[in-house]
């Protein structure tokens, strides 16, 4: 729903109770951020205690949660719904990255990776389609990569697998929630944010040849929650600078 502020600006989220998830910091903050900015009301899901300063700020709702844990996030997604009353959007912005050859990385650090960035996504998106489906139209944005289109950076065979999963997911969810449920995946390149830290000069290769704000990620996040997408689903949409033509 759009409607204007007091201003004259029209906010596109006015209404709208949206998840995000890793809202703690980086894209997932930036995210809600700009959300509460547009007329949402947030529910700010993260580990990461920080994110009830950020719901705290922006007017949202700040939940604790551990999103490889099934029954955790399901206890969430029920605090959620009792305290807003109904879930219009989600954003699984949660993630992590590391580094490390095939050869030379832990499983268990594999499998941390792998946990964390699809399952993880998946478990959330499990939890709150139930609550999604009770509004005529619903969206669910998820954050992929773009080593998650174009893997071609070496020592990321963890993370990259892990992103075409939410790749690949977000596609099957679109073809399974739809039109109900409209699911799409924005697949970022190098952003500047605490993951990213150390990976910055890489962007040299970018045709932008910068890295990215994580308000430039949180817009079109944007732009896949609200209505300006009516018609979009199961897209995967490179924002990153350039990286997968360059």
């Amino acid at each position: 729903m759009t409607e204007p502020n007091s201003a004259g600006v029209v906010r596109r989220l006015t209404g709208r109770r949206i998840i995000v998830t890793g809202a703690a910091s980086g894209i997932g903050r930036a995210t809600a951020e700009l959300f509460a900015a547009e007329g949402a009301v947030v529910a700010c899901l993260d580990r990461d205690a920080a994110a009830a300063e950020v719901a705290n700020a922006i007017g949202g709702y700040p939940v604790a949660a551990d999103i490889t844990d099934e029954g955790d996030v399901a206890r969430a997604t029920n605090l959620i719904q009792d305290r807003l009353k109904g879930i219009d959007g989600l954003v699984n912005a949660a993630g992590i990255m590391a580094t490390g050859s095939v050869e030379d990385m832990p499983v268990a650090l594999w499998r941390k990776i792998i946990d964390v960035n699809l399952i993880g996504t998946y478990l959330v998106t499990k939890s709150c389609v139930p609550l999604l489906r009770r509004n005529e139209s619903s969206t669910i944005v998820n954050i992929a990569s773009a080593q998650g289109l174009l893997p071609n950076v070496a020592d990321h065979t963890a993370y990259a697998a892990s992103k075409g999963g939410v790749v690949n997911l977000s596609r099957a969810l679109a073809a399974e929630l739809s039109p109900q449920i409209r699911v799409n995946a924005v697949c970022p390149g190098m952003v500047d944010t605490p993951m990213a830290v150390g990976n910055g000069g890489k962007a040299a290769n970018y045709a932008m040849k910068r890295v990215a704000r994580p308000d430039e990620i949180a817009s079109a996040i944007l732009f896949l929650t609200s209505e300006d997408s009516s018609y979009v689903t199961g897209a995967a949409l490179a924002v990153d600078g350039g990286r997968s033509f360059h």
